[in-house]
């Protein structure tokens, strides 16, 4: 597709890398476009590599494309690892502290003055965003409050800064053609799943904890009463496994998930739910391997 914008943030765990990307996609749907985003992360609390890679068109995207046509790098070693994925006509904004050609801004500086450092940041790249889409001030606000309830007004006047920090030559680099607004929702796969189980008239979820698969835990926990569904967190996966074989033998529309070692103890009840004729619907969240893989990614 040749409308195709791609947005690239990335920075350390704890930076708001991930939240930035979902601010970003946000703010392409007002525009009337589709979006579509994907996150790597590590399984770090603080640190590593996070980035967050947004893709738009006015026609659906079902995937998304690494050269980006914008790319916001947080740390050195984000412009080290995505400055070869920045399109030839693309802009590279990074952190003044960054090494690296480009525009450079303060943003690590500016956001120690808030007194807090680390969970701000990524606005910054919200900020460079809608300077460079020629995005109205207001608008970028809407799009702030929405996507960081907390400490809003700490948030605004972050972005504001970093909106005002940036060289005329940025504002309004890129002329995107806007749709039609229109409603729609950003969904992760994960809630996809979730609500097509709700929808095909779902009783009971059974689930431990397993990064990828633990948000449908966490979204039927959340909307299990609403949609009068049973949720159940047991204390493994044997018993997760062996208590849906039974709800299931017993009439309910069954559904558990799991993913790698979680996966692995479910097999012996799940080849007796084939045994018993008992229906189940198993949702397995694929980790790369070796071993018992890697928990943040999927494949």
């Amino acid at each position: 597709m040749s409308d195709v914008f791609t947005f690239l943030v990335g920075g350390k765990a704890g930076q708001g890398v991930r939240s930035a990307g979902t601010a970003a996609a946000s703010l392409f749907m007002r525009m009337g476009r589709h979006a579509f985003q994907m996150d790597d992360y590590p399984s770090l609390i603080r640190g590593g590599h996070n980035f967050s890679v947004v893709s738009s068109s006015l026609e659906p995207v079902y995937s998304h494309y690494l050269e980006a046509q914008l790319v916001v790098a947080l740390d050195q070693r984000s412009y080290d690892t995505h400055a070869p994925h920045l399109a030839g006509s693309g802009l590279m904004i990074r952190d003044s502290d960054v090494d690296g050609e480009g525009i450079a801004i303060p943003i690590m500086e500016e956001a120690q003055r808030s007194g807090n450092p680390q969970l701000i940041s990524g606005v910054a790249s919200i900020a460079a965003l809608g300077a460079a889409l020629g995005m109205p001030l207001s608008e970028m606000d809407e799009v702030i409050r929405k996507q960081y309830a907390r400490r809003v007004e700490d948030n605004l006047a972050y972005a504001r800064s970093m909106f005002q920090a940036l060289p005329d030559r940025v504002h309004g680099r890129f002329d995107l053609e806007q749709g039609t607004p229109r409603p729609q929702s950003l969904l992760t796969g994960n809630q996809a799943i979730a609500l097509g189980a709700i929808a095909a008239g779902l009783n009971c979820y059974f689930a431990y904890p397993m990064t990828p698969s633990t948000s449908i835990l966490h979204f039927m926990a959340r909307y299990g009463p609403e949609a009068h569904l049973a949720v159940m967190q047991p204390e493994n996966e044997i018993a997760v496994a062996n208590m849906a074989v039974g709800a299931a033998f017993a009439g309910a529309r069954v559904m558990v998930a799991s993913s790698g070692g979680g996966t692995a103890l479910i097999e012996e009840a799940f080849s007796l739910a084939g045994m018993t004729e008992a229906p189940l619907l198993f949702v397995v969240s694929s980790r790369p391997g070796p071993s018992n893989g890697v928990p943040t990614y999927t494949e």
